[in-house]
């Protein structure tokens, strides 16, 4: 347990560190004044002064912040955040999620290279007496969709049959160098009650590595992550997933420790879902995050003039304190699940 806590630290520290070092880095290239960069939150640990920044560690590694001049209140200095033009200000908002994307896509990259083989979209072969393969599906076919989801890696594959509640899909396939539409492809279930899965009865044909291969694949990889975490959030908005379906960093503890015992790829497989997921969620239009500051910079590059500071800082100041409500509530709602 003590080393999952430490890993699932690590992780999160890393990422966190990542986020605000895009925020520093293109802030400082933009010519804004960093009065502090911090990992961590809570009182200051260690502190060191170089130059006009003060680095510092603070005590609890919950998160980080490069705190700008100007970046909440109005300033008269030249070099504060609400004095430079708001396209600079629009980079230097977005810089902190898209290292958490890049971030997830080397990891993707390193995971890639370390498989034996490149998987595909293509059946290679079936079990015996395939439900699939009796109800049309094809060795040959590469799936191109399944009920109307369009299929980056064979990831998504697995997902939209999983999410499917009575194992009857429709796919788009590629056969023959000709699209066909396959209507109601069955899936056998085994098991009863919560034990019940969805059995995927093929296997996907096995690419040969090169450059373009490994790059071009976990950049589909990423964007399929991407896209699994705006179909998650979805979910929750519509009453398809529940509070129980989430996971804050208690719950992620144990989802780390699993991944690591399983193996190096399936851990830095989570560490890549994890960061992608840091990323897009920041840039939710949502006060408080990245994507909530966004769209009051994008408000101002259309009216020619910024929201007063004030209101605009109120209502991050409502929104900050109703993401941490969320938090406590899904940390106690993790303490729950584990003690059940």
């Amino acid at each position: 347990m003590i080393v999952s806590i430490l890993l699932t630290l690590l992780i999160f520290i890393v990422i966190i560190m990542i986020h605000e070092c895009g925020h520093f880095l293109v802030a400082k290239f933009s010519g804004v004044r960093v009065n502090e960069f911090a990992l961590g939150m809570g009182p200051a640990l260690l502190k060191k002064q170089m130059g006009e920044t003060t680095y510092t560690i603070r005590a609890f590694p919950i998160g980080g912040f490069c705190s700008m001049e100007g970046e909440d209140s109005s300033s008269e200095d030249p070099r504060a955040f609400c004095n430079i033009k708001v396209w600079k200000r629009i980079l230097v908002v977005l810089a902190g999620a898209i290292m958490n994307l890049i971030l997830g896509y080397v990891v993707l990259i390193g995971v890639t290279c370390s498989m034996t083989a490149i998987t595909s979209n293509t059946v290679a072969q079936f079990a015996d007496n395939a439900a699939s393969e009796a109800s049309g599906l094809q060795v040959g076919d590469t799936i191109q969709k399944v009920n109307g989801r369009t299929v980056w890696v064979e990831n998504d594959i697995a997902y939209e049959l999983v999410r499917d509640a009575d194992g009857v899909v429709d796919m788009q396939v590629l056969r023959d160098g000709k699209t066909v539409d396959l209507q109601n492809v069955t899936f056998d279930f085994t098991g009863e009650g919560e034990n019940r899965s969805l059995v995927i009865d093929f296997k996907v044909v096995g690419q040969e590595k090169t450059v373009g291969n490994v790059l071009s694949y976990s950049f589909k990889k990423a964007a399929s992550i991407g896209r699994l975490v705006w179909i998650s959030l979805l979910d929750l908005v519509t009453g398809h997933a529940s509070l129980n379906d989430l996971a804050g960093p208690i719950g992620m503890t144990q989802v780390v420790g699993e991944a690591a015992k399983i193996g190096a790829d399936s851990f830095f497989l989570l560490v890549a879902f994890i960061t992608i997921n840091v990323g897009i969620f920041n840039l939710l239009p949502l006060p408080a995050l990245d994507g909530g500051r966004l769209i009051f910079l994008l408000v101002e590059a259309i009216r020619g003039k910024p929201v007063k500071p004030e209101h605009e800082g109120l209502v991050h100041a409502i929104g900050f304190a109703a993401l941490i409500l969320l938090m406590v509530v899904v940390a106690v709602n993790d303490v729950f699940k584990l003690i059940r």
